[in-house]
């Protein structure tokens, strides 16, 4: 088992427990801190992070050009696109369509999904390559679990802040690489030294550092 998949399990487990926590399925069918999804809808969202891991293991390896994880956030058609672009619209009504069967019912898929993981994912080559559900292109397997590990953090956060949780905190394996990669993101998108001031000079920082837009959910 590399790093990497031990790292990945241990985030998949996290966001399993936080979507089966009572307050989520109480919450369900309510507004989520995220403009356009109900909580249900950003549960089943952040679910899906594991959901297409279990399906890439049961697949075939993807034939379309390699690439990394920076790579992908780079090209991402969703990055820069406005909240109500096609395919922002379109990975929310994904996960609505995911939870509209309920907690229980999204629950049930969630931990059938991660059974398959944990089971078939330590042994899995670490470069086969999986395919992106947004572009023409495919990471080698660990690079893909990089990515799904953004998607972890960032949207176990937003999920904790919808129903009043503190958020989930990921250990030093999982969380590390995930800054890194958002630290390299940003210094690309705003300069280097926008995002060295804004980590250890804030009198001289003058802009915003973010990687994604408000609301962006990302896949």
């Amino acid at each position: 088992m590399t790093p990497r998949v031990e790292a990945y399990l241990a985030a998949a487990g996290s966001a399993r427990d936080l979507i089966a926590h009572p307050r989520v399925a109480r919450a369900w069918d309510r507004p989520s801190a995220l403009a356009g999804f109900t909580v249900g809808g950003l549960a089943a969202h952040l679910g899906w992070m594991i959901v297409l891991v279990a399906d890439a293991l049961a697949g075939e390896a993807s034939g379309q050009p390699a690439v990394s994880a920076e790579d992908h956030y780079r090209r991402a058609p969703w990055a820069d696109a406005d909240i109500d672009a096609d395919i922002n619209v379109a990975i929310r009504e994904g996960g609505e369509e995911a939870a509209a069967g309920g907690h229980s019912v999204f629950l049930a898929r969630l931990d059938r999904a991660l059974a398959r993981v944990r089971a078939d994912l330590p042994d899995a080559d670490p470069d086969r390559l999986v395919a992106t559900p947004v572009g023409a292109w495919a990471l080698p397997l660990d690079e893909s679990l990089l990515t799904r590990l953004v998607e972890i953090a960032v949207h176990s956060d937003d999920l904790a802040a919808s129903v009043g949780l503190p958020t989930p905190e990921l250990p030093d394996a999982a969380i590390r690489p995930v800054l890194g990669l958002l630290v390299m993101l940003a210094a690309g998108r705003h300069g280097q030294p926008a995002v060295l001031r804004a980590l250890t000079r804030p009198e001289r920082a003058a802009t915003p550092i973010a990687v994604f837009g408000p609301t962006q959910v990302g896949t």
